[in-house]
């Protein structure tokens, strides 16, 4: 892993000493680094003409894609993280820019004070005729909805809601004739026999009135074997090849049990046949103790190139224990084989592999910031805005940040992180990771508090900042274990300060996290080490987000 350097820890803490000091109600954050590396980084060697898997590491599940000429473009989910939506490029799908995010004003939704793991759910991409559609469900906060762009970057429109649409996992096709169909994830045309058991709809959508047309079909109730009670067929998406359409759905929920299945009919609206091998992708049934295991595999979207070749992205993840991950659900990629005239992604007993052969595309002539692989990240808060990839909590209703002269500045307002709190941050993209910043804040009241904070959820969180406590500002190591602890966690660890800029570090080592700080160039003194870090794994905090690196001021 890349460690800063003793010259740039100086730098940073002699450059937030030489600014003037921030004014009351306001904290400064400078000099934001993140490191990540992975053991397969090292013991799995890339080659020439090879890449590495996940090709998007950290929080980007759900992930679909849509090919323009030589262009392609993906987007990921987000639930309830703002801005939404991340918008990627790419020509070679290996090395992907983020160009935008769908969901980048306040108005477009309104999240509310939803759980991390509501809102936004899996959208889909397409492109027709120059205008670019992505379709999408708002979980607890008004249904399925579509947005359009001429440019992917944006801006994009405000949503046009579809009340006749239920649901989730919303995708659109367009058919040779013109014809535009909208397929989609929804409760069974009969009454529910079982916990999970949902269908496959189709309608047809008349994309210049914006409006649902004609009879509601299933394509799919239960799964491709009832007989097994399969559970959660979502994630729909239709292809057509060689005067087939082909229905590939995720089904088994997201977690161990997660695969991709295949069905094809001569109509849109079917009878759909499943493939006699399914699932065409999945990592079920495997043993437990393999080396460094990729699992829960599933939810795929596929899509070909100019020369004919065709390629699967696809969510999974890479845990460090007993399905114990933080760096939630990441964007795969794997070549498709069509075997007998069916997509076969990964044959079963198959492992998906950290490395394979790239696909034969041109690679970007200036290559983006790596989202693969071992790599640092380091954000100096030139301005005006923050990168594309930095979130907040939520929507926010008001302006309580700036960014400019290498500083992040925030706010100290009462919202805590279970509301619309004063937080930005990035994604936690490797198993073992470090997040780094300096922060100058001067609480004025008992309470107030800014720091850096890992982050899984506004219930599992460890935040390690400046904090008044008996009229004088301490360092301190706070954690939220969940909904019963305190909203502003229980103390785990504590020591003097001086005053002035102090830098903050987190490491993440699996499911161990070091928390340290340093009032002098070089001089870290360690607060806490080995605390725990399963806590903000998925398995023990739920949902379907991962974990944030973060900075947080809070303060009446």
């Amino acid at each position: 892993m890349i460690r800063p350097t003793l010259t740039a820890l100086a730098l940073a803490l002699a450059a937030t000493a030489a600014h003037a000091a921030p004014k009351p109600g306001q904290a400064e954050f400078r000099n934001f680094t993140y490191d990540g590396a992975d053991p397969v980084d090292t013991q799995v060697a890339l080659a020439p003409g090879q890449y590495r898997n996940p090709i998007l590491k950290g929080f980007y599940p759900d992930p679909s894609i849509t090919r323009v000429g030589g262009d392609y473009y993906l987007v990921n989910s987000t639930f309830a993280w703002f801005p939404g939506l991340p918008v990627w490029h790419s020509t070679d799908l290996v090395h992907w820019e983020q160009i935008g995010n769908a969901i980048d004003r306040p108005g477009m939704l309104d999240f509310k004070r939803l759980g991390l793991s509501r809102a936004v759910f899996a959208p889909a991409i397409e492109e027709h005729e120059g205008t670019f559609y992505i379709l999408n469900t708002c979980v607890d906060c008004q249904g399925n909805f579509l947005i359009t762009a001429k440019d992917p970057k944006g801006p994009w429109s405000d949503p046009v809601w579809l009340p006749g649409v239920g649901g989730i996992d919303t995708s659109l096709f367009f058919d040779d004739d013109g014809r535009a169909w909208i397929v989609n994830n929804d409760g069974p045309p009969g009454p529910v026999e079982y916990s999970g058991h949902r269908a496959i709809w189709i309608q047809e959508y008349d994309p210049k009135a914006q409006v649902m047309i004609g009879p509601r079909t299933v394509l799919l109730d239960k799964g491709v074997d009832p007989s097994t009670k399969p559970i959660w067929p979502e994630g729909p998406h239709i292809l057509k090849k060689d005067g087939w359409y082909y229905l590939t759905a995720a089904e088994g929920g997201t977690a161990e049990g997660h695969s991709q299945v295949a069905l094809r009919s001569r109509s849109v609206t079917g009878p759909y046949t499943p493939y006699a091998n399914n699932p065409i992708l999945t990592q079920r049934g495997l043993p437990k103790d393999r080396m460094l295991p990729i699992t829960s595999a599933g939810h795929a979207d596929i899509v070909d190139t100019p020369d004919g070749q065709w390629w699967a992205t696809f969510l999974a993840v890479r845990p460090y224990g007993d399905d114990l991950y933080n760096t939630g659900r990441e964007t795969f990629l794997l070549p498709v084989e069509w075997k007998d005239g069916w997509p076969v992604i990964l044959e079963n007993g198959k492992t998906i592999p950290y490395v394979a052969t790239a696909p034969n595309l041109p690679a970007p002539k200036v290559l983006p910031p790596p989202t693969a692989g071992a790599f640092r990240a380091a954000e100096t808060f030139a301005g005006p805005e923050l990168p594309l990839n930095w979130m907040t909590l939520r929507i926010p209703t008001e302006r309580w940040w700036s960014v400019g002269q290498g500083a992040l500045t925030l706010q100290t307002r009462p919202d805590k992180l279970t509301d619309q709190p004063s937080f930005w941050g990035r994604r936690q993209q490797h198993i073992n990771a470090t997040a780094q910043v300096t922060v100058d804040f001067a609480p004025t009241a008992d309470g107030d508090r800014a720091g850096l904070t890992a982050l899984q959820s506004d219930e599992f969180f460890y935040f390690l900042g400046v904090v008044r406590s008996g009229g004088k500002p301490v360092l301190r190591l706070e954690r939220r274990a969940g909904a019963g602890e305190p909203v502003d966690g229980v103390v785990v660890a504590e020591a003097p300060l001086p005053g002035g800029p102090v830098a903050l570090k987190i490491t993440a080592r699996g499911g161990e996290y070091d928390f340290a700080y340093a009032v002098k160039p070089g001089d870290w003194k360690v607060l806490k080490a080995g605390a725990d870090g399963t806590m903000l794994s998925t398995k023990k905090a739920g949902g379907f987000v991962g974990a944030m690196f973060g900075v947080y001021a809070n303060g009446k």
